[in-house]
């Protein structure tokens, strides 16, 4: 697993880092910067994640160091603080890959950090490619025309995983026709849906397919530093400003920007960026002379923009000038013949992942799967599949390797019998006083793989009493 090095002054503030990280990466820690150099010395590291404010060192000048002397570590600076001069610096002095603050969202620092080791893996790929380099010019073109075709092929619409007769299947075909042409895409849809999995496939499906796909988080940036990261900015434009930086937007020339959450952003830079749209060039922060840019942009936002067009959080003509086509991802609850297509190809990505030999679902982690509401979507579907494979013994993944919290809210799993059928939605109240007392049962006994000692104890039963219950509901042994 690639390795993360965690330095904080603050006890609680590590250990909460690494339980949430432990799973994908291997942790190390420091509560200082001295000890966190005698780390760098002695192992190699592939992501640091470094607090701002700490005794002696700030964490930017720190990662300058590191800058310095491990280039090849990608850098990310966690704070608590908002000073927008302490955040230019780091990102131009120290080469910060992110700048998250705290308090930090779980999710959003475990994607953060997923993203920055595939920064490093890709660092070491180009490395190879320089060397490559020397095959002369046609051996370039072919590598780089196979590598475009690799990408189209994953990036393909038919690899959006879903099931024969998915509601995806009317948004795909939509999403393809509309691709050929040049028209700016509003992508709606609750967070983990697969909003940049969308967008990138109408990327690839594009006459713009050949440049590149930049994707922006507006969420995840402060919005006093947007605009500089999207349009760039002049040497000596404000403080901290040491060097002339490339934004976004010039990077993607003759491709695609996603701009993912554009719904986060505020009214003064929806303005600067509907100009950037309307005239189809720019000016970075302290230029006085004007870029053009040609790209397509692709937005995406979990809010109800309409809404915030009425109540005036977001502006009316920025609004119609995104969304040339709105498209709608709707939640995995509303699409539940899609969640074990969808189970069975994380289940296999994360075994790789993992270095792990394949493995399956047995019969009540699937009903557990089709049963839970998915608030998170697709990405909590995998973080719990994930954990799961992770605490498996073997190749079959069982229901109770689950989260608590997956098993005692889910609706499917324990209301379905051997034949399938779920709790009725009519019929007498004994026979519904019934069908529910199948689904406490059999619940309960998931959670302790069918030991009938503790759930009887849970329940409140005596064993002789659990067993008379489950043979006349029929429940007595546990399934295949």
């Amino acid at each position: 697993m690639p390795t993360v090095l965690l330095v904080d002054d603050e006890p609680r503030s590590l250990d909460a880092m690494r339980r949430t990280l432990d799973e994908d990466f291997a942790i190390l820690t420091a509560g200082d910067t001295d000890a966190a150099r005698g780390l760098l010395e002695r192992q190699e590291v592939d992501v640091i994640l470094c607090d701002q404010r700490m005794p002696g060192q700030t964490g930017v000048e720190f990662l300058r160091e590191v800058r310095e002397r491990w280039p090849d570590t990608v850098r990310i600076v966690i704070s608590g603080y908002t000073d927008s001069e302490d955040i230019i610096a780091g990102i131009n002095e120290a080469g910060i890959y992110q700048y998250i603050l705290k308090p930090w969202v779980p999710d959003h620092l475990l994607q953060t950090v997923r993203g920055a080791a595939e920064a490093r893996h890709l660092q070491h790929g180009l490395a190879r490619l320089d060397l490559e380099l020397r095959g002369g010019t046609r051996a370039l073109r072919a590598k780089s025309q196979g590598r475009l075709e690799q990408a189209r092929r994953s990036f393909d619409f038919e690899r959006i995983v879903r099931a024969e007769g998915s509601p995806l299947d009317a948004l795909c075909a939509t999403a393809e026709r509309i691709a050929r042409h040049d028209l700016s895409v509003l992508v709606l849809g609750e967070s983990g849906t697969g909003k940049e999995l969308i967008a990138r496939a109408i990327h690839y499906a594009s006459p713009r397919q050949t440049g590149p796909f930049v994707v922006e988080n507006c969420a995840a940036i402060p919005d006093t530093l947007l605009e500089s990261e999207l349009f760039g900015h002049k040497r000596g434009a404000f403080t901290g400003a040491v060097d002339d930086h490339v934004g976004l937007f010039q990077r993607a020339h003759g491709g695609t920007v996603f701009l993912d959450e554009i719904g986060e952003t505020s009214p003064a830079f929806q303005v600067r960026l509907l100009r950037v749209l309307q005239e189809g060039e720019l000016r970075p922060v302290g230029s006085t002379r004007a870029v053009p840019v040609d790209v397509r942009v692709i937005a995406a936002t979990h809010r109800d923009l309409e809404a915030d067009v009425r109540s005036g959080r977001f502006r009316e003509d920025l609004y119609y000038r995104i969304a040339g086509v709105t498209l709608a991802m709707p939640p995995l609850r509303e699409r539940p013949g899609d969640i074990l297509p969808i189970a069975e190809r994380l289940l296999a990505d994360v075994a790789a992942e993992l270095a792990l030999p394949p493995a399956r679902f047995d019969t009540d982690t699937r009903a557990v799967l089709v049963g839970y509401p998915w608030p998170g979507n697709v990405r909590e579907l995998r973080n719990e599949i994930a954990r799961a494979l992770a605490l498996s013994d073997g190749t079959v993944v069982h229901a109770d390797r689950f989260s608590r919290k997956l098993l005692a809210g889910q609706t499917g799993a324990a209301s379905r019998g051997p034949d399938g059928h779920a709790l009725p939605a009519s019929g007498t109240l004994a026979e519904r006083l019934e069908a529910i007392e199948a689904m406490v049962l059999r619940e309960t006994l998931l959670r302790h793989r069918w030991n009938k000692t503790r759930a009887a104890q849970e329940l409140g039963l005596s064993r002789v009493g659990l067993r008379a219950k489950l043979q006349r509901l029929g429940l007595e042994e546990k399934p295949a």
